[in-house]
């Protein structure tokens, strides 16, 4: 039996069969205290694909931190062959704010693969991108939807990519949506860097729903069963309905400002003119109707308790594909 050869990560080396967690440290609050953002590496004695989890690069979005804390306390991290890595936190500043940005006011997901000697945020996605990602071959990111807005669960993939396909395929989410790259996200560095990765979006931010995180995880157990890493006592015996493909969504935004009562389930299948919910004023005499402008999928719905004119409410797929 071929031995896997050691990992060295941040400059600590982690054997065949060992178990480790590392301390990532970029900076410091204007407290002088430090912030170390945990790693935590499970390795199996057999050789095998080494897989990322990732959560929280939005530092708001906290139902991912809690999808990646259950696949650590359900050992679900601990692979039969391989190597799993998990970073529950990678915004631990917008962590600790409740906020989305880093403390500089950027995007960590607009800034990668970042710079040695640029922002704050800027250095930080580039020590993820040398540090980690030159070690691994498949990686899952988890997000929520932002600004109130509840998605769906559902797993994005650039179009035109068969084996993440494949992949996506085999994670069987609700939805999967084909989506391009944007420039300075994660996603794109991983993909240029030739990591295949699963970007999993659902529930919204500041939030933890039950649903959404046994959805992720459930399906992050069947890629690793895939190949082969999933010890065969935490394989899932349940049912899961088929993915629809969705290549083509659009959103529905408010024509009035109001406080907004939506009706409809996320996930629900509507039919054009179907009725979604009403924007009315505060003081009785005023109550709008929301209609379904076409067939679809309501993917991400709005679930401030006011909206105003302009603001996206619903999001809804157009003409999607069931999986064959």
């Amino acid at each position: 039996m071929k031995v896997p050869k050691p990992l060295v990560i941040l400059k600590e080396t982690i054997l065949a069969g060992e178990s480790k967690t590392l301390n990532m440290e970029i900076a410091k609050l204007h407290t002088m205290t430090k912030l170390k953002i945990p790693v935590i590496i499970e390795r199996s004695k057999l050789e095998g694909p080494t897989i990322l989890f990732t959560a929280c690069l939005h530092g708001d979005e906290i139902n991912g931190t809690e999808i990646v804390r259950q696949l650590i306390i359900q050992d679900i991290n601990k692979p039969k062959r391989g190597t799993i890595i998990c970073i529950p936190i990678v915004n631990i500043f917008g962590f600790i704010n409740k906020t989305r940005e880093f403390p500089d006011g950027r995007d960590l997901n607009r800034v990668f693969p970042g710079s040695k000697t640029g922002s704050l945020a800027s250095r930080f996605a580039f020590n993820l991108v040398t540090e980690i990602l030159p070690h691994v071959d498949y990686a899952i990111d988890f997000h929520a939807g932002g600004a109130s807005r509840f998605n769906a669960p559902q797993v994005r993939i650039v179009p035109d990519n068969l084996e993440l396909k494949q992949l996506s395929d085999v994670f069987n989410a609700p939805f999967t949506l084909f989506s391009r790259n944007i420039a300075g996200s994660f996603r794109n560095s991983c993909d240029r860097l030739g990591v295949k990765m699963l970007l999993f979006e659902g529930g919204k931010s500041l939030d933890l729903d039950n649903e959404i995180t046994h959805e992720a995880v459930e399906g992050t157990k069947r890629v690793l069963s895939h190949f082969d890493m999933l010890n065969h006592e935490l394989l899932s015996g349940s049912n899961v309905s088929s993915t629809y493909y969705i290549e083509k969504s659009n959103w529905l935004r408010a024509k009035y400002s109001g406080m907004f009562h939506g009706l409809v389930k996320i996930g629900s299948f509507v039919k054009k003119g179907e009725f979604l919910a009403t924007i009315s004023d505060p003081y009785g005499k005023v109550e709008h109707n929301v209609k379904a402008p076409h067939a679809g999928y309501l993917i991400n719905v709005n679930d401030a308790p006011f909206v105003y004119e302009g603001d996206a409410i619903y999001h809804i797929s157009d003409n999607p594909k069931p999986k064959t």
